[in-house]
């Protein structure tokens, strides 16, 4: 970009980009926030003072690095995401609506917990705000101008639940879920940790799977099952029998894969992670201070969960190509979880005191929340499924998991990290144990709609966007407080995902690509445009669009979540990555059409149309001048094409608020 230096003296500030603050330059009007105090306007985030802005946070504090209690760096940068975040013009015709807490609600118990606390929640964000922030949340896409204006001009009452019931009917929300729930089924490729190899038939076949199950809505606890009870003799064609594929660990007897699928099914589908720990040692002396339930649980009522699983054998199956498989996946084991290993990736299976000497011993299956065994002649894992969907931690896990997406924390947080000790609000675990959730009585009110429900996916996200808590502002009237955030009582900012970026490029730009990605086009499906619809999160699509999605931290889906995190990287690409830069010009084979069809407007409608088409609003006053005065000087051309630049490095490009 030329005179990137000269264009700093009045573009709004990036989004990590050491660039000065537009606003601050400009003359800013009485009712604008203040510009931040630092004293190198070049660098607002990496200078010495970057840790002071936390004081103000506005990102849940539970992210943290290493449970250290150290300021995560996108915590202290979120503190002045808001405060750079300009009034919009227009205020909302939603301000004055006001939900009633129905008894049962998400408000009736988040509301009661303010006012019992005293704290006076954020108030409802604005519908320039509310139309963005939904269907990125929703969708993954940001709003089509026309669709902001129609939204924000509608007088209509109940025209928020009418935009929600939209967003969840679109085939970009199929895509935005189809992409979440690939991650967390950890669909991918290749998992380099445990050497497992899917290969892309089979990551197209559970991909496939994924997108047809949220395309028909099918029933969350339907999913489950199918997941815990596919079986079959090809994975490229047998999709969901992919999920438990990727417990296959190798160089180790079968009792490691077996202890990894039951691993992976209390993590994704009860929120408890801390059962990985428990396939390797007794709670007692490891989890005595993080986990009260499995401190009080055993490495033999570990294995007892993992025998549902025990019957089941994952095997290879030849292709007729050197080093290429599939795998078959079948309940064709007739002995339950066995004994006496002494190698592999775990401890020595050490057999029980009452195990006869010289012979195998085994454990039966018994489920670690009931004591419940399979039925007489019951399949092992279609008993699992059984008791997984039937227990109210499966609702809770699901709802939780969900929230977190919507709310930037969980109610329980790490949304995978549940202690069952201490989630009965009636029954509330000893001192100084405290109760888990945010607030136990809402987590429980909203698993129980969940089930009441029929697991309806849709219907769960219908209610958490439909309620006022949602929609509050991620603006706070007064001093915030970080001991507020378990409360919810303001909205919390997010970075875009990788592929929300992309998109929000792409769509604001008209300049749509055309991605072929190995092993995915050639199995006959069309060719990818949509960064949403890419099927794996490692190695796709190819090419230095790779590099760029990969700089905003993708999850690997083996050993690597999605993080939010920020970084130099990410800041340089979106100010010079030739995927950005080659949507920014104004003329020649593919220049971009939001400045193609406005250049020919007044200067004023010019700078209107490029707000509106990248951030969804419309320019403050002190926005107006600033851009009008820079069209007005030099090449004109040259400076809208700046303009776009920097809106595409804006703040609140790149955040959801």
């Amino acid at each position: 970009m030329q005179n990137s230096r000269v264009l700093c003296s009045w573009i709004c500030v990036p989004f990590l980009i050491c660039c000065g603050l537009w606003l601050s330059q400009a003359q800013d009007a009485p009712d604008e926030p203040p510009p931040l105090p630092v004293s190198d306007p070049i660098c607002t985030y990496f200078g010495p003072g970057m840790n002071q802005a936390a004081q103000n946070l506005v990102a849940p504090s539970s992210v943290r690095a290493g449970g250290s209690g150290r300021m995560h760096p996108l915590s202290a940068l979120t503190a002045q995401v808001v405060a750079q975040l300009p009034p919009l013009p227009g205020g909302s015709r939603s301000d004055a609506f006001e939900l009633m807490h129905q008894a049962g609600s998400i408000d009736s118990y988040l509301f009661a917990d303010m006012q019992a606390a005293g704290v006076t929640p954020a108030p409802l964000t604005t519908d320039w705000e509310f139309i963005r922030r939904v269907t990125l949340d929703l969708t993954g896409r940001i709003p089509a101008p026309d669709k902001v204006l129609s939204f924000v001009a509608d007088a209509s009452p109940n025209k928020r639940a009418t935009l929600i019931d939209q967003l969840l009917n679109s085939p970009e929300w199929v895509d935005k879920w189809t992409m979440y729930f690939g991650d967390l089924y950890k669909n991918t490729q290749f998992q380099p940790s445990t050497s497992l190899n899917r290969f892309p038939q089979g990551r197209n076949a559970f991909y496939q799977w994924i997108h047809d199950s949220i395309a028909a809505n099918k029933p969350y606890n339907q999913m489950a099952t199918e997941l815990l009870t596919a079986a079959g003799t090809n994975s490229y064609q047998d999709g969901p029998t992919n999920w438990l594929v990727g417990g296959v660990v190798t160089g180790g007897p079968v009792q490691d894969i077996t202890d990894q699928q039951a691993a992976n099914v209390a993590e994704t589908f009860l929120g408890i992670s801390h059962m990985n720990c428990l396939l390797c040692h007794n709670g007692r002396g490891h989890l005595d201070a993080i986990n009260l339930w499995g401190a009080n649980t055993t490495r033999i009522q570990g294995w007892q969960f993992a025998s549902f699983l025990s019957h089941t054998s994952t095997a290879r199956k030849a292709t007729g190509q050197k080093n290429v498989y599939y795998w078959s996946l079948q309940d064709n084991i007739n002995r339950d979880y066995s004994l006496g290993s002494t190698t592999g990736n775990r401890p020595a299976r050490t057999p029980l005191p009452t195990c006869a000497p010289g012979k195998v011993c085994t454990v039966a299956p018994v489920y670690p929340f009931t004591g419940d065994s399979p039925r007489a002649g019951e399949n092992y894992r279609a008993a699992l499924a059984r008791e997984i969907t039937n227990d109210p931690q499966f609702a809770r896990a699901a709802v939780n998991y969900i929230w977190a997406q919507f709310f930037g924390l969980g109610i329980v947080d790490p949304p995978n990290a549940f202690d069952p000790a201490r989630l009965d609000p009636n029954n509330p675990p000893p001192s100084p144990w405290t109760l888990q959730p945010a607030d136990a009585n809402l987590l429980n009110a909203l698993a129980r709609h969940f089930i009441d429900s029929g697991y309806n996916l849709k219907s769960l996200m219908r209610e958490i966007t439909n309620s006022q808590a949602y929609q509050l502002s991620s603006r706070y009237n007064g001093q915030w407080n970080e001991a507020w955030e378990p409360l919810f009582a303001r909205k919390f900012v997010r970075r875009l995902w990788a592929e929300e970026i992309h998109d929000a490029i792409v769509q604001s730009s008209g300049l749509i690509p055309s991605y072929k990605i190995a092993g995915f086009s050639d199995q006959g499906y069309n060719t990818v445009s949509w960064a949403m619809q890419f099927p794996d999160t490692v190695n796709t699509p190819g090419g230095s669009v790779t590099a760029f999605l990969d700089s905003f931290l993708r999850p690997n889906r083996d050993d690597a979540p999605r993080s939010a995190d920020g970084s130099v990287l990410q800041a340089l690409n979106l100010m010079n990555d030739p995927f950005v830069m080659s949507r920014t010009a104004a003329a020649g084979a593919n220049p971009n059409q939001l400045l193609k069809n406005n250049l020919g407007q007044s200067n004023a409608q010019l700078v209107n149309a490029l707000f509106l088409g990248v951030l969804s609003r419309y320019p403050t006053g002190a926005e107006m001048s600033a851009a009008v005065t820079a069209l007005q000087t030099g090449d004109r051309t040259q400076s809208a094409r700046n303009l776009l630049w920097s809106l595409y490095n804006k703040v609140d490009f790149v955040f959801n608020y």
